[in-house]
């Protein structure tokens, strides 16, 4: 299975709402919605998903591609002897 290249995620300006397929209903009141994403492959919900996440949070080319690094500083072994001696005086 080949990985799919997120480098151009399609342009969330492209879709539009269908005001006419918008509804609201009440909490209680059985939906077709959890029958739909059933129906969908696990890849199609991902993409969709990802899809909400750009149109809530904005999609930056630039950070998408950094990774967080981690990086372990050494302390001198006296280092808590020194600090201790500084609070007490």
């Amino acid at each position: 299975m080949k990985a799919k290249d997120n480098s151009n995620p399609k342009d969330k300006n492209s879709y539009k709402m269908d005001k006419t397929a918008f509804s609201i209903t009440m909490l209680f009141e059985k939906s077709g919605d959890k029958e739909y994403w059933k129906s969908k492959t696990p890849q199609e919900r991902m993409e969709a998903l990802e899809l909400m996440r750009q149109i809530n949070y904005g999609y930056d080319s630039t950070t998408a591609r950094l990774q967080g690094v981690l990086e372990i500083a050494e302390l001198p072994p006296d280092y808590f002897k020194q600090t201790k001696e500084s609070e007490s005086i």
